[in-house]
Parts: C-alpha cells; sequence; structure tokens
C-alpha cells in the first residue's frame, strides 16, 4: 500500500496507517509502538507527518461535538474537520472566532502546525484552543489546559508532545458575513495603502502573482458599511471568482456581498467541494507587521523569476499570541503565502529566492509547507523552552521523526 499527502509529493515511508476504534485501542497501540506519528487530513507539503514506524489516524475515533454555551466553548475529537463541527456550533448560536481557506482539515492536524486563517484582530486556529487531551508515549492520557506551564507548547508541537485525541476550544457569538471581491487593485497599493486595507474588514486577503494588479477579498461583517466605490482604484468583481486563475468559481464561497453564516463565508471554499486535485506545492512565510510593506517591494522584484511556477500569491494578517511555535508568536504579522505549480526542483529554487529575499525580515516558513533553510528554530524566541518539553516529555523519542530530528535536533548530552 503506497501513502501520499494529499498534494501527491511526497510518499510516506510508512506503508500502513492504523485507524483506532477507541481511545483506549489507541492508547494500546502507542504504548507498544517504538515509533508513532498521526496523519491528519494529509494537507501538507513536506514530512513532517511520515514516519519509519506506526502511522497512525485519530479519523476513525468516536464523533465528539460536545457544546456548552454557557462556558463559550466546544470539545470535539481530534480527527474531526472543521467542516464538520461548524454547523453544530452555529445551531447552537456559537462560532469559532476564525476559519482556514479549507473546511476540509482536521482541527488537531490545523492546529498543530499553525493554520491561520485571516484578520487584524484574529490569532491563529490554534489560539482558540483552551485544552488538549494527548495520549502519551507510555499510553497514558492527559489533558494540557491554558494556563498551565507546557500548554503554550504543547498545542502547536508539530506532533512531538503525544498523539492528540481530543481539543476544547473556545467560541463567540454566531455571526454573519458578506463577502466581496474587488479587481485591478495596484500592486504598489498593498504597501502604500497597508493600513487602509487590512483593518476595511473582519478577515482580508489579497491575491497577486506579483506582477500584474491585486484582488482583494473583504469577508465583512454583515452590518458593516459599504465601501466608497472606486476603493483603491479597484473595480468590484461582476461575479464570482476563485483565488487561482482558471479554476471554477463554483468551488468558492459565496460572494457579491450576499449575507450568510460565518461558516459558509470566513473558508475561501466549500466543505462540498474538493477545491483543486492536488496538482500544486504550497510555501509560506510570516513577517512582523511593520515589515511587510518592504517586504512586499522584495517579492515583487522577484515576481518575474516566480513566472511559470506561481500559480497565485495569498497575503493575509494574524494577530500576536503567544503559543511558542505559532507563527504569530510575539508579533503581529503578514502571511506570504504561494501556491505553486507541481515542479518541486524548480519550486525549491525559487524558494531559496524568496527566503534569500525575506532574510533581514525574519520570515518565519510555515511548518507544514515547503522551506528551504535549515535553522527555523533560531526564529523563536522560545525555541529552547520547546527543546526542552519535547525532551522532557518524549525521552526515549517515540514521537519523534527525521523531520523534527532535523529541526529540532536532541541534546548530544
Amino acid at each position: 500500500m503506497v501513502l501520499r499527502n494529499w498534494a501527491g509529493n511526497i510518499e510516506f515511508s510508512a506503508g500502513e496507517l492504523v485507524s483506532c476504534a477507541s481511545v483506549e485501542e489507541l492508547q494500546e497501540v502507542v504504548a507498544a509502538a517504538e515509533r508513532v506519528r498521526v496523519l491528519g487530513s494529509g494537507h501538507s507539503f513536506n514530512r513532517i507527518a511520515d514516519t519509519t514506524g506506526t502511522f497512525l489516524s485519530v479519523a476513525g475515533l468516536p464523533p465528539v461535538i460536545d457544546v456548552d454555551t454557557d462556558a463559550r466553548q466546544v470539545t470535539v475529537s481530534a480527527g474531526l474537520r472543521y467542516g464538520e463541527v461548524t454547523t453544530r456550533l452555529h445551531a447552537s448560536g456559537l462560532a469559532l472566532h476564525n476559519l482556514g481557506s479549507l473546511p476540509h482539515i482536521s482541527i488537531a492536524g490545523a492546529c498543530s502546525t499553525g493554520t491561520h486563517g485571516s484578520g487584524d484582530a484574529n490569532g491563529t486556529l490554534a489560539s482558540a484552543v483552551a485544552a488538549i487531551d494527548l495520549v502519551r508515549a507510555d499510553g497514558s492520557l492527559t489533558r494540557v489546559r491554558r494556563g498551565e506551564p507546557d500548554f503554550p507548547g504543547s498545542v502547536l508541537a508539530l506532533g512531538g508532545m503525544g498523539v492528540i485525541v481530543g481539543l476544547t476550544l473556545d467560541a463567540v457569538p454566531a455571526f454573519d458575513v458578506r463577502q466581496f471581491v474587488y479587481e485591478g487593485v495596484p500592486l504598489e497599493r498593498l504597501g502604500t495603502d497597508f493600513e487602509e486595507i487590512w483593518p476595511s474588514a473582519y478577515s482580508v486577503s489579497a491575491f497577486t502573482d506579483w506582477q500584474k494588479p491585486a484582488q482583494i477579498w473583504r469577508k465583512a461583517l454583515a452590518d458593516q458599511e459599504p465601501l466608497e466605490p472606486g476603493w483603491l482604484g479597484s473595480t468590484p468583481a461582476d461575479g464570482p471568482r476563485h483565488p487561482v486563475p482558471g479554476m471554477p468559481a463554483t468551488y468558492s464561497t459565496e460572494q457579491l456581498g450576499v449575507p450568510g453564516p460565518w461558516f459558509e463565508r470566513l473558508p475561501h471554499f466549500q466543505l462540498r467541494f474538493t477545491p483543486s486535485t492536488g496538482e500544486e506545492l504550497q510555501s509560506e512565510y510570516f513577517v512582523p507587521r511593520a515589515m511587510a510593506p518592504a517586504a512586499f517591494e522584495a517579492l515583487t522584484r522577484l515576481g518575474s523569476q516566480m513566472a511559470g511556477l506561481l500559480q497565485i500569491s495569498e497575503v493575509r494578517t494574524i494577530a500576536a499570541e503567544d503559543l511558542w511555535l505559532s507563527p504569530s508568536q510575539g508579533r503581529d504579522t503578514v502571511a506570504l503565502h504561494f501556491t505553486w505549480v507541481r515542479e518541486p526542483v524548480a519550486v525549491q529554487k525559487v524558494v531559496e529566492q524568496i527566503e534569500a529575499a525575506l532574510e533581514s525580515f525574519d520570515a518565519r516558513p510555515h511548518w507544514g509547507k515547503v522551506f528551504a533553510t535549515d535553522s527555523p528554530r533560531a526564529l523563536y524566541e522560545h525555541a529552547g523552552d520547546f527543546a526542552e518539553l519535547l525532551e522532557r516529555s518524549d525521552p526515549n523519542g517515540k514521537f519523534r521523526n527525521d523531520f523534527l530530528d532535523r529541526y529540532w535536533p536532541r541534546d548530544p548530552r
């Protein structure tokens, strides 16, 4: 049996994926295994999930969606996808503060790798986590709660702390959103009008190839006043759009200002459609918000080198938070995302150019996507704390793999 990731660019080392029907069964499997890693929805583009040991899926665990309206929280089983939880939560009058582009991704996998969504006031998806239930190396089940010393290093932990089997997420009152797409925004205005663009709605994305005018997607609260005609020299889209030129707009969530619930507007894509064939690679880098306009200029100078490889690039904002390995740890952040054609050798070369261009901006790479740097840990102020927590939580390296050994090598002592 050949196991591959969603994009098909990674063939996993393990030949078998073990799915457990209960937490108790999973505890027994983990306790008996020499090495263990968990595969979520497979929406990663490097070997972060790979293992030569036991490959686990938590998708077969009994589905749990326990909504506590008084506490404004929802407790879910780790293998559920966001799109499987949001409708139940909305029916209870609650919402999650943010969602990623895809409702198809697993909750535990998204939180473990830094999936983030967008919005000046919105942290990553992991910032909503109030507690996690983990199966440790010896098979024991433990809960780690917000406020405990190890919590900031345990939620977004790249799979190194154990197997997440459940999460409790903070919720907010349900809300409606209207989505607008604006075309023909001059590329230079992404920088010169930065503070007008990204605070203009609850969630904002700019799509560009770093050569031609940009397209801006504004996801505004339903009661927000509309913008003036000709905003930033743009033209409102006259029909639905897909972020990637040439792809069917039917995959996208509803636009043209039609109000709808948060879970049907904050993602770019509808759950009932597969947004693409997976014939792509992705990279992403996170720079401090104050440095974003200068980073845009650096990428514009590289625009011609990306031609033929870049399908689209997306710019989003993320609020600062305290999770140790979060892309926005300690700083308000701008995310620079790249969707490439699936040509790994050519993409690797241009990724190296991008990293060189962004080096002076302290650009953190996305843990689950294609990057070239060998020392991402140097960009995190709590790198030492996380390395110590990894060693203390898993001294025999049961949850380690080549990815963790490369970027978070064990103390030789």
